[in-house]
C-alpha cells in the first residue's frame, strides 16, 4: 500500500503543556500526512496522554477530545512509547524506522516552530532540486528575542561543523530537517542524544546529497517555559562534531 506524502516525526519528552496544541497545529496543515509520536519516557503526564491517544487510534475511535474542548482526529496518528528515556536521537531513529511517507520531517513537541511553514520546507524537494532541507532561524523570518549566548554558541558550533563538512549551513542545530525517505534509508545513525544534529549533518556531507536551507520563524522558549538545552550540551557538541566527521 502506498504511504502518505509526508511523515512528521515528533520526539516527545515531558511536553504535557504543549503536546495537544502542537498536534492541533500539525493536523491543521493541508498536506497528506502521517504523524508519528515517539515518547521518550516522559514523566509529567505526557505519556498518559499519548497512551490514551494510541488506545483511541487502535480502537478505531476517529476523534479524541482535548482539554481545551476541541477534538483531534486519530486516523493518521501513530504513537510509539519508548520503554525508557534514551534521548532525542534514539527517539528520532525509532520514528524514522516507522515512517512511510515520501518525505520525512522532524517536528519538536514544543511551540517554538511553526507547522504552517511546512509548504516552504517541502518546496525544494518537491521541485526536485534537493534531497535534504534544513530550516534556518538566521535568514529573514521573525524571531523572538532571547539569549545572546545561545545565539553565539549556535553560530560558533555551526561554523565548526561547516569547517569539517565544507558545507555553508547557517543553522545546523535547527529542529526543522526534512529528508527524502530514500536518504534516511541509507543512513546508519547511532547517536542517542542531542548529538543527532552534527551526526546527520556529517552523513549528509559525506554522501554528497543536495541540501537547501529555507528561512523559518522561531518563537524560542525560556527555561521557565520548558527549554531543556544547556551549556553542557554545547560542550558535548564540540566532541560530537569531531567524532562524527573524523570517525564516522
Amino acid at each position: 500500500m502506498n504511504g502518505p506524502k509526508l511523515s512528521v516525526v515528533i520526539p516527545v519528552y515531558n511536553e504535557r503543556a504543549t503536546i495537544e496544541e502542537i498536534l492541533r497545529r500539525v493536523q491543521a496543515v493541508s498536506i497528506e500526512k502521517e504523524i508519528i509520536l515517539v515518547d521518550d519516557g516522559s514523566t509529567d503526564g505526557t505519556r498518559d496522554f499519548l497512551q490514551a491517544l494510541g488506545n483511541a487510534t487502535a480502537a478505531g475511535q476517529p476523534l479524541l477530545s482535548l482539554s481545551n474542548g476541541s477534538t483531534l482526529r486519530t486516523d493518521n496518528l501513530r504513537v510509539i512509547l519508548q520503554p525508557k528515556n534514551r534521548g532525542k536521537g534514539a527517539a528520532l531513529r525509532r520514528g524514522f524506522e516507522e515512517a512511510r511517507g515520501e518525505i520525512v520531517l522532524v517536528q519538536d513537541a514544543d511551540l517554538e516552530y511553526n507547522p504552517e511553514e511546512y509548504h516552504d520546507l517541502l518546496e525544494p524537494i518537491e521541485r526536485g532540486v534537493a534531497d535534504v532541507v534544513y530550516g534556518t532561524r538566521f535568514r529573514g523570518r521573525s524571531q523572538r528575542v532571547l539569549f545572546f549566548w545561545h545565539y553565539v554558541g549556535n553560530r560558533c558550533l555551526t561554523t565548526l561543523s561547516n569547517a569539517f563538512t565544507n558545507l555553508n549551513f547557517s543553522d545546523v542545530w535547527v529542529c526543522y530537517k526534512v529528508f527524502r525517505r530514500e536518504v534516511l534509508a541509507k543512513l546508519k545513525l547511532r547517536e542517542n542524544g542531542f548529538g543527532f544534529e552534527p551526526e546527520i549533518t556529517a552523513h549528509i556531507a559525506r554522501n554528497g546529497w543536495r541540501v537547501y536551507e529555507v528561512p523559518i520563524s522561531y518563537a524560542g522558549r525560556t527555561y521557565a517555559e520548558g527549554k531543556k538545552i544547556t551549556w553542557r550540551d554545547g560542550v558535548r557538541a564540540l566532541w560530537y562534531i569531531v567524532r562524527y566527521n573524523l570517525f564516522g
